[in-house]
């Protein structure tokens, strides 16, 4: 399959149609998932950001209302959060960003009670690594989608790829699964009919260029870009340092992402399940649906990476789902 499935009545790319940068896209994913029997609907979140004041003796007034403070770990700081971070205070969330250099770590602080929520994930990442270590993190809402592309420093298209060529993959099990995906898309590769969203390498079912798949961390792939023993790397284009000067107008090939089955890679803010239901989150929601929040991820990830809202119960059917298959892996 040399290219891409299309869409008509993808929920994804209608609910972007027509929106300005700016603005803070509304996605509303139509897929057939199973039902998670644990999740409760219509919960409604307070809308006030500060914790009830404690009640005064007889006569005294009550203490000053305080800020909710929460701990989240993310795996960088950057001005975006800054200005989440900025907003929130606004609004009486006192957010302090743990900055965990590594992607195992913020779900396992996340787990251990360390921190209140992690920002850094996709629900497939998070599916995969629920499933392996018994966990039960549930995303809270959706934040932002990354494009993501094949990428080159000696060669100027996907045609240019030489046979036996050496091609860098993330080695995590969700993010290499959406590369292969992506070197299907491009025609470079042919994937297995029954495969699942993890796709590994042992899915290839043809390989007509023999290309040879090297599998690095995720957070480093980017820097590899320039290793000449790499022919191209498979990564998301927001993971490129600025100074590399790497853009999506620089891609071999562009991932769609927002094809119906991109679905799994929605960013999203994640907490353990007994704590899904703290006021928090629905304070943290309305700040990313800030104007000044929309204005910035434009400022630092330009055509990048785009904020979605996809509703709450649709991203934890899909997690359901994900982490049946990965069990099953």
């Amino acid at each position: 399959m040399s290219d891409q499935p299309q869409h008509p009545q993808n929920d994804l790319r209608t609910a972007v149609a027509g929106e300005k940068k700016r603005t803070r896209v509304v996605l509303s994913v139509a897929i057939g998932v199973v039902a998670v029997a644990a999740i409760v609907g219509g919960v409604v979140f307070a809308t006030t950001a500060f914790r009830a004041p404690a009640a005064g003796a007889a006569g005294e007034p009550a203490a000053a209302a305080q800020p909710i403070s929460v701990k989240i770990a993310v795996s960088e700081d950057s001005p975006f959060r800054d200005t989440i971070k900025e907003v929130a205070a606004e609004k009486g969330l006192d957010i302090e960003w743990v900055n965990v250099q590594d992607w195992v770590l913020p779900n396992t602080e996340l787990a251990a009670g360390t921190v209140d929520a992690n920002a850094f994930q996709h629900i497939l990442y998070l599916s995969a690594f629920n499933a392996e270590n018994n966990e039960d993190l549930t995303p809270v809402f959706s934040t932002l989608i990354t494009q993501w592309g094949i990428f080159s420093a000696s060669l100027d298209s996907v045609e240019d790829v030489p046979d036996g060529a050496k091609i860098a993959i993330p080695d995590d099990p969700s993010n290499g699964g959406r590369a292969l995906n992506i070197l299907e898309a491009a025609g470079l590769i042919e994937l297995s009919e029954d495969k699942s969203d993890f796709p590994s390498t042992d899915d290839v079912t043809g390989n007509p260029k023999n290309l040879q798949f090297v599998e690095i961390a995720a957070t480093s792939i980017a820097q590899q870009f320039d290793d000449p023993s790499l022919a191209a790397v498979v990564v998301g284009t927001s993971y490129f340092d600025p100074s590399q000067g790497i853009t999506t107008d620089d891609a071999l090939f562009l991932d769609d992402s927002l094809s119906e089955q991109n679905l799994p890679y929605v960013n999203v803010i994640a907490t353990r399940d007994d704590n899904k239901d703290d006021p928090a989150w629905a304070i943290l929601k309305e700040v990313y649906a800030d104007e000044r929040v929309a204005d910035a991820n434009v400022e630092e990830n330009a055509d990048t990476t785009v904020l979605v809202d996809v509703p709450v119960e649709k991203l934890r059917a899909k997690l359901a789902d994900l982490e049946e298959q990965a069990a099953s892996q």
